[in-house]
């Protein structure tokens, strides 16, 4: 996996995590996928792009996602959200607010019906 889809995954792990707070069970899950991957560097950048304040970094992280995707394949996409849905049943718990952001996300990727099939499959 290259770098710049280790960014992606791991980014968008850490914004859907963090819309409640990350807990250590999160942070763990986090460190625990940038192992797998040996993208520990990915991770402290994802982490900066956060810059503790998920609000004021979101314009900055929504545009850099924007980018990063834009050549990437709907079936890669939808690879990445479905690896943040996965975690989340890992973790116990999809809250609302995660659900809603996978979703928004996903319609902003033009994949939020691929989205919920591959959901409604589970």
């Amino acid at each position: 996996m290259l770098s710049e889809e280790k960014k992606i995954l791991l980014l968008l792990h850490l914004i859907i995590f963090n819309y409640h707070g990350l807990d250590e069970g999160e942070k763990e899950l986090l460190a625990d996928l940038a192992n797998q991957y040996g993208a520990e560097e990915e991770l402290n950048w994802a982490y900066t792009m956060l810059d503790n304040d998920y609000y004021s970094a979101h314009e900055k992280i929504q545009t850099w996602f924007k980018d990063a995707i834009d050549s990437i394949t709907p079936e890669k996409k939808l690879w990445y959200l479905s690896t943040v849905w996965q975690a989340s049943v890992k973790k116990g718990f999809i809250s609302e607010m995660e659900a809603t952001a996978m979703l928004k996300i996903a319609h902003d990727w033009g994949i939020q019906k691929d989205l919920l099939n591959l959901i409604r499959k589970k």
